[in-house]
């Protein structure tokens, strides 16, 4: 106890300092830290008693720093605008509800299975920052525990439709260990004062083991087995039932470092493709995972000079496919009072072509491409000499904003402005007057692999901002004639500071639309599906028709929220009458927040 208090004095000195903490460096809690794992270090190999001296200080070590870290953090919630309300979390609901009331008709060939969406569900009331002598530090938007919503869609003996809701936490280690405290434990380390973020790693570390473990992005499954994940972490294992978190997923038990929120199903093989990224070395790695998800069966570090956040993985019948568009994390720019996240405006964004189980790095072609920031593929295929890639783009990063320090609500309100929109009935919903830094259009990429050319065009113009793209699945890495995404409202996101998507689209590559771009680009026919007005839409999937011939036979489901009326639902919209009523509105016993991807998975019965 002693001598753990004594090795911890160097850091305490320097926290309770009259000196503010814009005159803390980093190196100086770097040099306090090694002190104090060298006074501990040093006094255990002194001691006689070194063994028990060794467990003592580990018995004691949690009540130490629970001690210390209550002392020097204070945790505060982020302020939330009025017009953020269904951002905010929601409890557990318990056992399923069933769900009675719904408006038009569920199609009688709709296959019968469960629409998953997963979201941040903040614990203790929303998302922390903290606030201490070395400064501030703080949450990003996309961080908060992980919360599963579930609509299972099944049929009576008669064929009569029963439908069942259910929400639940996914429980990761980091879940656990905050939720039976019953209060925060674990510091924000994504944003805020270098020295501040650098105090939070090291206690986090000490008094965890373990960074936070949100598991909020996707939902997956692979061989039979579903999956939640966010990119920092692997993936959790989901009873698809019950939303119960089984354990963690570490594949082959030869994978265990970090693991995309998009893994992909390569064509052909049904082998799930997964790149990891870590602000250490190796900084980047992708793997092959085999079909029934027993063994890594390919490796590849790709051997870079930096940590690009890499959200998505792209596949094609022999490739894989990452776009590097220069968000980067970095420990050591961090240590030299910079940002941990950032967006390298002034380095080249490109595009890597892998062979899927190529042995080196001389093996990657890497393709350069105009600025952007690309965080979600739609899909990716072969055709010809030329690997086709197609996503959303943006100018800038939203994640994390582009300058620390400003506050959120206000730069997140000016980089959802954009240009005027179009002609429809919600125009005064989804328009404004500027186009803002995050406005992303639908991007493809044409890469010539013999000549190296890039060919560069926007599929959507400048109407309406799009991101969280979609196709039927059954296509994923082959040559598609559609796609979907979610229409992003404005001057509702602009108000809320936080993106709110206000309708649907449906893009038809292989057809053009009536005008074209700024730039002169032709665009692609869109058709819309538009949501009312103060209803916002999240987590929407293709369902694909068990005996469908074309691609898009099948219909789209949404999860929605009403905000006047403050009730949430989920649509079903016919995937080839787009434009049209959506066939059916199914009301949901509770508010299911705003959040992120949702995917349907087909059930077979026992």
């Amino acid at each position: 106890m002693t001598m753990a208090t004594c090795a911890l004095i160097p850091i305490v000195r320097c926290s309770t300092s009259n000196d503010q903490p814009t005159n803390f460096k980093v190196s100086d809690l770097k040099s306090a830290v090694s002190t104090a794992i060298k006074t501990v270090t040093r006094n255990l190999e002194k001691s006689p008693f070194k063994n028990e001296a060794s467990i003592a200080l580990k018995t004691a070590s949690m009540a130490i720093l629970d001690t210390l870290v209550d002392s020097l953090f204070q945790f505060v919630d982020q302020p939330m605008h009025p017009s953020q309300k269904n951002f905010a979390p929601v409890e557990e609901i318990g056992e399923h509800v069933e769900v009675d009331y719904y408006q038009g008709e569920i199609p009688e060939d709709f296959p019968e299975g469960i629409y998953v969406r997963n979201g941040p569900n903040p614990l203790f009331g929303g998302l922390k920052k903290s606030e201490s002598v070395f400064g501030k530090t703080d949450s990003l938007w996309v961080e908060g525990e992980g919360m599963l919503h579930a609509l299972r869609f099944t049929k009576t003996s008669k064929g009569e439709w029963k439908l069942y809701y259910k929400n639940r936490y996914v429980e990761t280690d980091t879940y656990k260990i905050e939720s039976k405290r019953e209060k925060p434990a674990i510091i924000p380390i994504a944003e805020g004062d270098a020295i501040a973020v650098f105090a939070a790693l090291f206690f986090n570390k000490m008094r965890i083991g373990i960074d936070k473990m949100s598991s909020n992005t996707s939902v997956f499954e692979h061989a039979g087995k579903y999956y939640s994940a966010t990119e920092n972490f692997i993936p959790q294992e989901i009873d698809i039932i019950s939303l119960e978190t089984i354990d963690n997923w570490y594949p082959g038990g030869t994978w265990r470092r970090a693991f995309t929120s998009h893994p992909k199903k390569a064509p052909g093989t049904g082998e799930l493709v997964t790149v990891g990224f870590e602000p250490v070395k190796p900084y980047c790695v992708v793997g092959v995972i085999s079909a029934d998800g027993e063994e890594v069966v390919h490796k590849l570090d790709l051997q870079l000079d930096h940590c690009t956040f890499f959200h998505d993985v792209g596949v094609t019948n022999k490739y894989t496919v990452l776009i590097d568009s220069m968000v980067t994390l970095s420990v050591d720019r961090l240590m030299k009072g910079g940002q941990l996240i950032k967006y390298e405006r002034e380095k080249d964004a490109r595009i890597a072509v892998i062979p899927r189980y190529g042995d080196n790095t001389d093996s990657i072609k890497w393709f350069l491409i105009e600025p952007c920031v690309s965080y979600h593929l739609m899909n990716c295929f072969e055709d010809e000499n030329e690997v086709v890639v197609r996503g959303c783009r943006a100018n800038e990063s939203i994640l994390p904003g582009p300058d620390w320090g400003q506050d959120k609500y206000d730069w997140f309100s000016r980089a959802f402005t954009f240009k005027p929109v179009g002609s429809h009935d919600n125009e005064s919903c989804h328009g404004s007057k500027e186009e803002g830094m995050l406005f992303a259009k639908v991007r493809e990429w044409r890469l010539n692999m013999e000549t190296f050319e890039v060919k560069e065009r926007n599929l959507s113009g400048t109407e309406y901002s799009m991101d969280f793209p979609f196709i039927n699945a059954d296509f994923t890495g082959l040559k598609h004639q559609y796609g979907y995404t979610q229409v992003v409202d404005s001057v509702a996101s602009s108000n809320a500071g936080q993106a709110k998507y206000g309708g649907l689209a449906k893009l038809y590559f292989e057809e053009h639309g009536n005008h074209s771009s700024v730039h002169g680009e032709e665009n692609v026919k869109i058709e819309y599906q538009w949501l009312l007005k103060n209803n916002f839409c999240t987590g929407a999937a293709f369902v694909a028709k068990s005996d469908g011939v074309d691609e898009d036979d099948g219909w789209i489901v949404t999860f929605a929220h009403d905000e006047d009326n403050e009730t949430s639902y989920v649509l079903v919209v016919d995937a080839k009458k787009f434009g049209d009523e959506p066939v059916a509105k199914i009301n949901l016993p509770r508010r299911v927040p705003h959040g992120n991807h949702g995917a349907f998975f087909c059930l077979k019965k026992n």
